[in-house]
């Protein structure tokens, strides 16, 4: 039983669905287990375990009987963090498949020994972050 896992709540389901397709199987290993980009749901995993969620803003306000489950604006209050083995091959794939970059690959010695990170936005608006050490 997965006991975390991050469900991101998007209003561009379509979209966001195929930037992950795209790129969880290179960055993390991660097989889609459920779901389409017709949503209104779709979950990737590793090893059997959950590792991402998607789910249609709109779906859920229906499912909770409210007009809206936005709380804020997207993308925001939240970072997907993603380790790689190389953070460059990860941008550039993520950069193709329609991220937005925010800060190009770079070391981060004063995050921890041997940290490199990049940081790119989903078509929802997500901040990612790759790493590896």
């Amino acid at each position: 039983m997965d006991a975390l896992h991050p469900r991101l709540l998007v209003d561009r389901f379509a979209e966001t669905f195929r930037f992950y397709q795209a790129v969880l199987p290179e960055l993390a290993g991660a097989e889609l287990t459920r779901g389409t980009a017709d949503g209104p749901y779709a979950s990737w995993d590793v090893a059997g375990q959950g590792t991402l969620a998607l789910f249609d803003r709109t779906a859920l306000a229906a499912a909770l009987g409210t007009d809206s489950a936005r709380t804020e604006p997207a993308g925001s209050g939240v970072m997907f963090v993603c380790r790689v083995d190389d953070v460059d091959a990860g941008y550039h794939l993520c950069l193709l498949n329609g991220a937005v970059p925010v800060a190009a690959p770079a070391d981060r010695p004063q995050w921890g020994p041997g940290l490199r990170t990049a940081h790119l936005r989903d078509p929802e608006g997500t901040l990612v972050e790759l790493q590896s050490y």
